[in-house]
């Protein structure tokens, strides 16, 4: 197997020490419904299946990365020193060889950088975690000044199959006005259709970050490519991956 087939490679113009890639759900071991790199030991799957598919991705990563225990909060893990699995859903790294990974199924990952490729970082941003701050937090852990930094948006659910009820756009609204119209009505009255692209954006500029890339797909339409719990309800996890190399 090829390995790099499994991967997309965010294109972004980050600092050439700064390493960062996207599984898919092709190019590992797993079968139905985690068909077949699934990543995460939470879902189901065969432990031994999960940890032979994280095994694949060793050959691409400078050692292991810092799997965490994501609970939909706010809390930003240190990869740098962190040596269990910590409950958190978002890791910061200043170190080289430190990875930060993030799993996700339709939740919208972020990697960030900055311009001088001294901290790396990667946040789990379903609508709770966005909407609670979890952005911020990360940012704030990274210890550098907003402007300097840049994002990369991966693989998440797209606004026309993402439904949600008028309590997630009033979260939303609360923190900021604009964040309206990321919502569109939909069918039954009080249900929306949410593009977390848009609003994970906002957040961004938010604190000064213009430099924001990706958010190109839709993890519920693009069966092929990427697991989807909104779609499949039992599903594997993707992995996204940055590092300083």
């Amino acid at each position: 197997m090829n390995l790099h087939e499994c991967c997309i490679y965010p294109d972004w113009p980050a600092p050439a020490n700064v390493k960062s890639l996207q599984t898919t759900r092709h190019g590992g071991a797993s079968v139905a419904p985690y068909d077949s790199l699934n990543l995460g030991l939470h879902v189901g799957d065969a432990p031994l299946v999960v940890n032979q598919n994280r095994q694949l991705l060793s050959a691409l990563m400078p050692s292991e990365p810092v799997w965490l225990a994501q609970v939909h909060g706010t809390r930003v893990a240190n990869a740098d020193a962190a040596n269990c699995v910590e409950q958190a859903d978002a890791s910061v790294a200043s170190t080289r060889g430190s990875v930060c990974v993030v799993m996700t199924a339709d939740c919208l990952p972020v990697l960030l950088c900055d311009e001088d490729g001294t901290v790396v970082g990667a946040a789990h941003a379903g609508w709770k975690g966005l909407a609670a701050g979890v952005i911020e937090a990360t940012v704030a852990a990274m210890q550098v000044t907003p402007h300097k930094l840049m994002a990369w948006l991966g693989p998440a659910i797209g606004a026309a199959a993402f439904e949600v009820g008028a309590e997630v756009r009033a979260a939303f609204i609360a923190h900021q006005a604009q964040a309206a119209i990321a919502f569109t009505a939909h069918g039954t009255q009080g249900k929306y259709h949410a593009d977390i692209y848009v609003l994970a954006r906002q957040r961004l500029n938010a604190l000064g970050i213009t430099r924001i890339y990706g958010g190109q797909h839709c993890t519920f339409t693009e069966q092929e490519y990427f697991f989807s719990y909104r779609r499949d309800g039992v599903t594997g996890r993707m992995g996204s991956f940055i590092w300083l190399g």
